[in-house]
């Protein structure tokens, strides 16, 4: 017969919290700032950490969702400010570093702020001619329609961001990696 030690039990070792639950436990202001590093908005970031706790991601991301949707024009700029557009990674091609450089100086001059654009789900080699296709298309539009296009493009990058942020489990007040590089 085996020898069971009597009496000896070793504990099992303490859970890390994961990074929703770490998120709904942050101090406010530790959220706040991880949340401003999703969506630039102090007016959505204060709104989505004073509703904690979540119960699950897909709570957290539809609450992302309504406090987007529900951004005044100044909100939006204020988080439009802060977006850098996308760019290249150091060994692009010198013709493409300058065509979208290009292409974000004529956009940035006609709308004042960064060009946003989600591009969750595509695939390395096709990010720079969405990029640029997105740029030449989006340039036609009318003033009022592009803040709209990009107010919906910041959702969705918010909510990338929100559930990189989420998923990757830092410590809330951590910086980020917000801004892709093509």
């Amino acid at each position: 017969m085996p020898h069971q030690a009597r009496g000896t039990s070793v504990p099992p070792a303490p859970q890390r919290p994961g990074g929703l639950d770490r998120f709904n436990h942050a101090a406010p202001g530790a959220a706040e700032t991880a949340l401003l590093a999703c969506c630039a908005s102090r007016r959505w970031a204060l709104r989505i950490a004073a509703h904690r706790p979540y119960p699950d991601l897909d709570s957290l991301l539809a609450a992302a969702d309504e406090a987007s949707y529900d951004l005044s024009a100044a909100d939006l700029a204020e988080a439009l400010a802060d977006e850098v557009s996308p760019c290249l990674h150091d060994g692009a091609p010198q013709a493409a570093q300058t065509a979208l450089a290009a292409a974000h100086a004529a956009y940035e001059s006609s709308f004042r702020h960064a060009f946003v654009i989600c591009l969750d789900g595509v695939e390395a080699a096709e990010q720079l001619d969405r990029v640029l296709t997105g740029i030449r298309v989006r340039m036609n539009n009318e003033p009022d329609e592009e803040r709209s296009i990009a107010a919906d493009e910041l959702r969705r990058l918010a909510r990338a961001r929100l559930a990189h942020l989420v998923a990757s489990h830092p410590e809330p007040g951590t910086p980020s990696t917000a801004h892709r590089v093509l």
